[in-house]
């Protein structure tokens, strides 16, 4: 009997698994209340950021982010920023708060979701799966995961590596869709 139930229970195990086995997957709430499946952003590179607006890294990488949206997105290529105050209490506004400000003071265009957890029980299942797929948990804020177009994990950076540091990489990674799409034509 308690092998029955062990194998049942590695069953269940393996099909949660495999459900939710990419990044993609996932449904998140976006900045408005809205509950967005990340299965829209497939098919492209992502790099995702864990955001706060009164960091010492915010003017920087709020502007290299959006650069990086005006110049590879948003066909090839998106920032989806996951504002977080887990770190210094450094996002305490609102979610309509935070959307305000980073679209008047930086212009932000990219995605923009709910205020959560990255770390720690309460740590969001996006944020659970990037951590688990890297080994590399977020100590602060503007940790950067970059996803590759089916929604796994290529890479993590904490907020010391400026976005201009990994943006190669990406250019690199979006240069390798064009040239399959122009060989799929």
């Amino acid at each position: 009997m308690y092998f029955v139930v062990l194998v049942l229970i590695l069953l269940v195990s393996n099909l949660f698994e495999c459900k939710q086995k990419d990044f993609y997957t996932f449904k998140v709430v976006n900045s408005r209340g809205k509950l967005v499946s990340l299965e829209k952003y497939r098919g492209s590179v992502s790099l995702v950021v864990n955001v706060a607006s009164e960091c010492g890294y915010t003017e920087e990488h709020y502007t290299d982010l959006q650069q990086l949206q005006r110049d590879f997105g948003p066909y090839h290529f998106n920032v989806l920023a996951f504002p977080c105050n887990q770190f210094g209490q450094q996002e305490p506004g609102s979610d309509k708060e935070i959307d305000s400000f980073v679209r008047r003071v930086y212009g932000v265009t990219f995605p923009l979701f709910s205020k959560i957890a990255v770390v720690g029980t309460g740590a969001n299942n996006a944020f659970k799966y990037l951590v688990e797929s890297s080994g590399k948990q977020p100590d602060w804020n503007f940790w950067k995961y970059l996803i590759d177009v089916n929604g796994k994990v290529v890479n993590a950076w904490g907020p010391n590596t400026s976005v201009k540091e990994i943006r190669p990489q990406i250019a690199e990674m979006i240069r390798q869709i064009i040239l399959k799409k122009k060989v799929e034509l």
